[in-house]
């Protein structure tokens, strides 16, 4: 039973994942839409709207309820479970997936604001929004793969270096975008 829970809490994870990269995206793409001319601007941000919202409650927000659901189920109804709730890298784990629900909050406020035409970020900051469940997944695979909390602490400070490579790489990428 322990091995159907964990493989369906992983193709939730999964999904969940795949729906917050992709859901940022299109935030950029809806907030980039926004600065076209007349008529393409009312076309693409209604062909936006509609996809982030079937992407969102369709994918994404079913994605998490059940990647969480079937997490709670191993841990606190099989024995693996309750073992791993003794462990300081589930400790650890756990507080990643809290700021992963953060995040994924802070998304749905911003989906809200972009369905209402209610733009109060660039398409750059979105880019860069976009890395946070990035560092957020490694963070996590690490850990789960690793088991090990007590070494933590290099692993932030390895979270902390990637996400300046991904920094630098955004600004080379734009430099790139803008000299086209």
């Amino acid at each position: 039973m322990y091995e159907y829970l964990k493989s369906l809490h992983l193709i939730f994870v999964i999904t969940w994942f795949a729906g917050l990269f992709y859901i940022v995206r299109l935030f950029v793409y809806q907030i980039e839409a926004s600065e076209k001319p007349s008529p393409e601007k009312e076309i693409l941000q209604k062909q936006y709207k509609i996809m982030t919202y079937r992407l969102w409650y369709i994918i994404t927000w079913p994605s998490a309820i059940l990647a969480s659901f079937f997490a709670f189920w191993m841990l606190f109804f099989t024995e693996i479970g309750a073992a791993w709730l003794q462990m300081p890298w589930m400790h650890v784990k756990l507080g990643f997936v809290f700021l992963l629900y953060l995040y994924h909050l802070k998304c749905h406020q911003i989906f809200k604001q972009l369905q209402n035409n209610d733009i109060k970020y660039t398409g750059n900051f979105m880019r860069i929004w976009n890395e946070g469940a990035t560092i957020i997944l490694f963070a996590v695979v690490f850990l789960v793969i690793l088991k090990d909390a007590v070494n933590w602490i290099y692993g932030v400070i390895g979270i902390f270096l990637f996400s300046i490579l991904i920094m630098l790489g955004f600004k080379f990428y734009k430099r790139i975008r803008e000299k086209k």
